[in-house]
């Protein structure tokens, strides 16, 4: 009957397209995979693990799952995809909080973290003690904080949880160092007076921009502090670009269109040229009296460059980013720079989220040791 010869004609046509799109779909992933596998990060996962040992380990089979896990080049649309439904749905993820206005927050720096007041005692600890080192040989410490995006700038939190030990930590961290006699600079308050002028963070970026970075700088520099000043810094500048902010690139959004995401900062950063030693070219520079050690303030923050310009002397930066409240200062402790041309002063510019955050036992030895 003509019907049924329809109806297996169509069978037929049904069974064609599926075993079209299974071998379509065969070669995409098969293509997936040997661009994963050739890519440089992958190369440099599965080379020590190319031999017979690790082979009959398992330990090449599981180089090859990561890399097919996180290296396919199709990875990276996929976690654009979903970061657009998400922030679609008003939603930044698990790390990132929205706001208004296009503003992006740290989920780190709203939530609450178990024994924080404990933590923060033994920091300030710590800090007296580091600062009771130094001052035996002759050094000065002076530590500046790093507040939190959401103290600075709370009208665009737009209903985004922020915990009640958040909004408490930077008052409880200063008044547990003016106990202790610790040299703070309150950078909350300086970072206030300049919002006359305008935003002093960045909204799609956890940092502070040149306007906060110089703010902070100032307070520094306005005590009065141990160290040869010199003429002739000079700030550089090039035009300012669309800047693409952590923030966003947590969200999985750093390439997606700016009208499926909030729009970048437009943004430059700043570098500073220090002025020739001795008015040669081959005149050689002093060694730096000035050391500051902190976060991705310090690095990607623009505070080394408006912290130089703002002292009129060369600062040898030793900030770390992701380094917490002292890994920075556990590197530049144990570096030849500390050990062959100490300083005279020291700026320890520590993050404010991540004073209560649970102390390591890394950072706990370094915090209790003596300097050496």
């Amino acid at each position: 009957m003509p019907w049924l010869d329809i109806l297996r004609a169509g069978g037929r046509r049904a069974a064609v397209a599926q075993g079209a799109f299974a071998v379509a779909w065969l070669g995409f992933g098969a293509w997936q995979g040997g661009e994963a596998l050739r890519s440089a990060p992958a190369r440099e996962r599965l080379a020590p693990t190319l031999n017979a040992e690790a082979l009959l380990a398992g330990r090449t089979a599981g180089a090859i799952n990561h890399i097919m896990a996180h290296e396919l080049p199709v990875d990276g649309w996929l976690r654009m995809a979903g970061g657009v439904l998400r922030y679609g749905l008003g939603s930044g993820g698990p790390q990132v909080r929205v706001g208004c206005q296009g503003w992006l927050y740290l989920t780190e720096e709203l939530r609450p973290w178990p024994e924080a007041s404990a933590a923060m005692a033994r920091r300030v600890a710590g800090l007296a003690r580091v600062r009771q080192a130094l001052a035996a040989r002759g050094i000065t410490l002076l530590v500046t904080v790093a507040p939190d995006k959401a103290r600075v700038h709370p009208e665009n939190l737009c209903g985004a949880p922020l915990s009640a030990q958040a909004r408490d930590r930077y008052h409880a961290f200063m008044d547990m160092t003016e106990a202790a006699g610790l040299p703070v600079i309150d950078s909350a308050a300086a970072l206030r007076a300049a919002r006359v002028r305008g935003d002093v963070y960045l909204r799609t970026d956890t940092h502070w921009n040149r306007l906060g970075a110089a703010a902070v700088a100032q307070a520094v520099a306005a005590r009065p502090l141990p160290y040869r000043r010199e003429d002739g810094f000079q700030r550089q500048e090039p035009p300012a670009a669309p800047h693409v902010g952590d923030l966003l690139r947590l969200m999985n959004l750093e390439d997606a269109p700016d009208a499926l995401r909030p729009a970048p900062d437009v943004y430059s950063a700043t570098s500073v040229q220090a002025p020739e030693a001795g008015g040669g070219l081959l005149d050689e520079a002093p060694a730096p009296e000035v050391v500051l050690i902190g976060s991705s303030y310090s690095v990607n923050g623009d505070f080394h460059g408006a912290l130089q310009l703002a002292l009129g002397a060369r600062v040898a930066n030793f900030g770390q980013a992701g380094g917490g409240f002292a890994g920075s200062a556990m590197r530049y402790f144990n570096s030849p720079a500390w050990r062959e041309n100490p300083p005279k002063l020291v700026v320890w510019e520590v993050l404010e989220r991540a004073l209560g955050q649970p102390v390591s036992a890394e950072e706990s030895a370094f915090l209790e040791r003596p300097l050496r």
